[in-house]
């Protein structure tokens, strides 16, 4: 259940995000899906701890899922750039964060 948690904090704070680049562009209304994104993002991250899942590696998860994902859908949405230059960076945090996970089992 934990890492069903944690990808609904991801979807959510992704989902936030997204709905800022929007409220950036003069549509107040969007605020309100930022704040609710974020809201949801926390709770359900907050749910993934109760479950037993470290912080390093939920936090990383979270944090290295959410980068890619905004990445991408940016690019999709909004038609902003996605350099292989960036693809590498997003490998290189995808990267680490495994490291994280993996060290993190006993």
């Amino acid at each position: 259940m934990a890492w069903l948690f944690l990808a609904g904090a991801i979807l959510a704070e992704v989902g936030g995000t997204l709905a800022l680049r929007v409220a950036s562009t003069g549509r107040a209304i969007w605020y309100g899906a930022v704040g609710a994104g974020y809201l949801l993002a926390f709770f359900l991250l907050t749910r993934t701890l109760a479950e037993g899942v470290g912080i390093g590696v939920a936090y990383g998860v979270w944090a290295a899922a959410g980068v890619a994902l905004t990445a991408v859908a940016s690019r999709v949405l909004f038609e902003e750039p996605l350099t292989p230059l960036m693809g590498a960076g997003i490998a290189l945090i995808m990267g680490g964060v495994l490291l994280v996970e993996l060290g993190a089992v006993h």
